[in-house]
């Protein structure tokens, strides 16, 4: 933001001079609708209502010429008493890097003026004078409007180009502007901003002037002429379009390319092939996004390893669970596969599954790896390691930008152990208090536990496991989550038979 607000006084006069010189400017081309146009018959009414009404014409046109001054007037006293008045500080950055564009736009509001009162004049003044109304509307029209198009696209060129190369980079080195979110003109309104003030206004203008005199005059048109006008006229518009699109669509697409890559998503690339600096720098642009994002994958692989040794470290401690780990994680992800839920979700699911005991690094030995049956003191101390879990686990991915997978992981950790009728550990959550992906994992725990040998038990059938299963949906399970993973029975089968 600006530090020293006085510091930029200097600039709103001198961009309203810029304005008012542009306006002036755009007076000093030559009149197509000058004095042989006055003496035609068609214009002897009109002229005479111009006479009758001389003092009203006269404040009008003063009037049109101070309009865009007063505009510029009350848009800089308003910025500048957002400052005052110790409102966001944003809103006097924001008024100040639109200042070329605000400053163009009321620079041309003075010929919209004058063109809406020529139009009332000639709709009043043909009630009572013989005057040709769209004949001497069509002529003037056309003059205002290239008069107003030369003012805008001057006074726009020269402001935007001191803003871009002194006035911004002096008051924001940091760069940064979209932080105060000003009204960015479109890049395509840019190009044709400029390419029309330097390639289709003279075009236009030599249509304009060569209808016109050729009215003025008596002239007959001369078709060949015209022909060649038009032709000239829709080529510049054709170029026009061209070039807009040959500049506009690779900076946007490089644009979103960026924003892509700035909210995590490294697939992303940009597609433009051209044998230029614009395919240079997409290419540029997608290997430096390769690169990141094999960077990215390498160390979620080594995350994903360091996640998987701490589980696994802590599984080395538990004489009952041998495997457990690799066998849940495998099964979370083969019932997963099964579930109508976004992909991401169930990614962060199954990447958070080896977690899910982690807790049980602060449960003693003698408790862990006690052969036979807790007492309820060596239970309650169980227990604790979901809780546990939760910290560790929030600790260990505190550096983590996935939000979501952090939340993910955290949540099966602490309530892999609830139930669906609130029985559960820690909190006793019901229902679908529990995080759906805390049901998940609950589902793959106690089926593992099921049908694998522990030193307190030997394995259970597929057919006893799938009905404790069944049996416990809407008590320890959630039943339609439960249901499907009774439906995934065959896949769940094949993967514990591979590991006989």
């Amino acid at each position: 933001m600006v530090k020293d607000i006085r510091k930029t006084y200097w600039i709103f006069p001198l961009y309203g001079v810029i304005d008012a010189l542009a306006n002036f400017l755009s007076t000093l081309i030559p009149a197509t609708n000058g004095t042989p146009a006055l003496q035609k018959n068609y214009m002897h009414g009109w002229m005479d209502f111009l006479n009758n009404h001389q003092t009203i014409i006269s404040f009008v046109t003063i009037f049109s010429f101070l309009i865009p001054t007063l505009l510029c007037v009350l848009y800089s006293t308003r910025v500048f008493s957002y400052y005052r008045t110790n409102k966001s500080e944003k809103t006097f950055d924001r008024g100040f890097i639109n200042l070329p564009l605000v400053f163009s736009v009321y620079g041309a509001t003075g010929w919209i003026f004058y063109l809406l009162f020529e139009i009332g004049a000639l709709l009043i003044a043909r009630q009572n004078y013989d005057i040709q109304f769209w004949r001497i509307f069509s002529t003037s029209a056309m003059y205002i409007v290239l008069e107003a198009l030369f003012s805008f696209t001057l006074s726009f060129s020269i402001m935007e180009t001191l803003h871009r190369k002194i006035v911004l980079p002096k008051f924001y080195p940091e760069g940064k502007l979209s932080r105060f979110n000003p009204n960015k003109p479109d890049i395509g309104m840019l190009f044709f901003v400029f390419y029309t003030s330097i390639g289709l206004f003279p075009v236009l203008f030599m249509l304009t002037v060569y209808t016109t005199v050729t009215d003025n005059y008596g002239i007959p048109l001369d078709k060949k002429v015209l022909v060649i006008l038009t032709f000239l006229l829709a080529f510049s518009i054709l170029i026009l379009i061209i070039f807009t699109h040959f500049f506009a669509e690779p900076l946007l697409k490089l644009k979103k390319g960026t924003e892509r890559i700035k909210e995590g998503d490294f697939n992303h690339r940009v597609n433009i092939v051209s044998n230029d600096s614009f395919g240079e720098l997409a290419d540029t642009f997608n290997d430096m996004t390769l690169s990141l994002d094999e960077k990215t994958k390498r160390l979620i692989a080594v995350q994903n390893s360091v996640l998987t040794g701490m589980a696994t470290m802590v599984e080395s401690r538990d004489n009952s669970t041998g495997g457990h780990i690799r066998r849940t994680s495998d099964c979370v992800r083969v019932f997963a596969a099964e579930l109508d839920l976004p992909e991401n979700f169930l990614e962060a699911v199954v990447k958070a599954a080896p977690m899910h005991d982690l807790g049980k690094i602060a449960v003693p030995d003698a408790i862990l790896q006690k052969p036979g049956k807790f007492t309820n003191e060596e239970y309650e101390k169980m227990k604790s390691h979901s809780a546990e879990g939760a910290k560790i686990v929030e600790e260990v991915l505190s550096e983590v930008d996935d939000l979501e997978f952090k939340k993910i992981a955290i949540n099966v950790a602490h309530y892999h152990h609830e139930k669906w009728d609130g029985s559960g550990y820690p909190d006793h959550l019901h229902n679908e208090e529990i995080p759906l992906e805390a049901r998940i994992m609950a589902l793959a725990d106690v089926f593992d536990a099921l049908v694998s040998k522990r030193c307190y038990k030997e394995s259970f059938s597929y057919d006893k496991a799938f009905q404790i299963i069944e049996e416990s949906l809407g008590t320890h399970f959630d039943p339609l989550l439960g249901q499907k993973f009774i439906d995934c029975r065959p896949k769940l089968e094949k993967l514990y038979d591979s590991y006989k």
